[in-house]
């Protein structure tokens, strides 16, 4: 198994390795299809709460779906621009990581070896992918299905700090965030914050930030 990590600035095709360091990530590949069966919205959520109480929507339910549908449209924008620019993404995220640290590049760094650097940008990848998952459901619930559960155990067990992967989340989001302002995309920055709400709540709960513990 790899040691989990990020960084660098390799491009992203032919260096991935086949095994996955990351459990609920490759489980996810082998069941293939079943992950529908697993990804929940928020309006699934909230009309299968009120099912259960047996309840007509209330203020608050009007009011969480009008939240929904009005950023609706900012979501999609967002997951439109990861599909299209994800390598780009990953790539300018991995290069600030690299330049805020670059003793992760050095032997003994959790980016040392082309195998180590190609599933470092791997995982990146897998983060940013399941960030856009997350975002078209306005729900958290995938992320802790196939990105959180027993993701910080593999790392503890691997002795490897969570601190690189948690600063790599928040660089994507700082890039998807750029590129939207720059392409005119989202105009009331506000809702900045609804397009990195997916990728802080990954960071938040792995819950490191010391890069430098190693």
């Amino acid at each position: 198994m790899e040691m989990p990590c990020v960084t660098v600035f390799i491009k992203l095709p032919k260096l991935y390795p086949t095994q996955s360091v990351l459990p609920s990530f490759s489980a996810s590949v082998q069941r293939g299809a079943s992950i529908s069966l697993l990804m929940r919205d928020a309006i699934s959520g909230l009309i299968g709460r009120y099912d259960q109480l047996g309840r007509y929507f209330d203020r608050d339910a009007i009011d969480r779906l009008g939240k929904y549908y009005s950023g609706a449209t900012v979501r999609l924008s967002a997951v439109e621009l990861i599909n299209r620019e994800a390598a780009e993404i990953v790539r300018e995220a991995s290069q600030r990581l690299f330049k805020g640290d670059p003793e992760l590049l050095l032997p003994g760094g959790n980016s040392y070896t082309t195998r180590r650097m190609a599933a470092c940008l791997r995982d990146m990848d897998y983060f940013l992918r399941y960030a856009s998952y997350s975002l078209v459901a306005d729900d958290t619930t995938i992320l802790n299905e196939r990105v959180l559960n027993g993701l910080e155990d593999t790392y503890n067990s691997l002795g490897v700090p969570t601190g690189p992967t948690v600063r790599s989340i928040i660089l994507l989001a700082d890039v998807v965030c750029e590129m939207l302002s720059q392409s005119g995309l989202i105009q009331d920055k506000n809702m900045f914050a609804v397009i990195r709400a997916p990728f802080e709540y990954m960071a938040q709960e792995l819950g490191f930030t010391d890069i430098r513990c190693r």
